[in-house]
């Protein structure tokens, strides 16, 4: 199978993202050393967009990201920022070779 990979945009409160980006670096952490599917976390932050931060995420396949969507890591991170009113999107590619 081909290898995923995301572009998420995290919305979020200007005054809230530096709390919600050492979750986010925690989680992507927690998911490289834990998952062995997830190949590739990095958390990019806009310089022109405080309200925002852009996550780009690869996977070996599907079945890596699902099994990243029901991992400990993300059910954390849930948790941790639930207070935080983000809105999370994200568009699924395939990495051109």
């Amino acid at each position: 199978m081909a290898k995923l990979a995301l572009i998420a945009t995290v919305e979020v409160a200007p005054e809230k993202r530096d709390q919600v980006l050492s979750r986010l670096s925690a989680h992507g952490a927690r998911s490289l050393r834990d998952e062995p599917g997830t190949l590739h976390f990095e958390i990019l932050v806009p310089r022109e967009d405080a309200a925002k931060l852009l996550i780009y995420e690869v996977y070996q396949d599907d079945a890596a990201f699902e099994a990243h969507r029901n991992a400990h890591s993300i059910k954390q991170f849930r948790e941790e920022s639930a207070g935080f009113g983000i809105k999370i999107s994200a568009v699924r590619c395939t990495p051109a070779e």
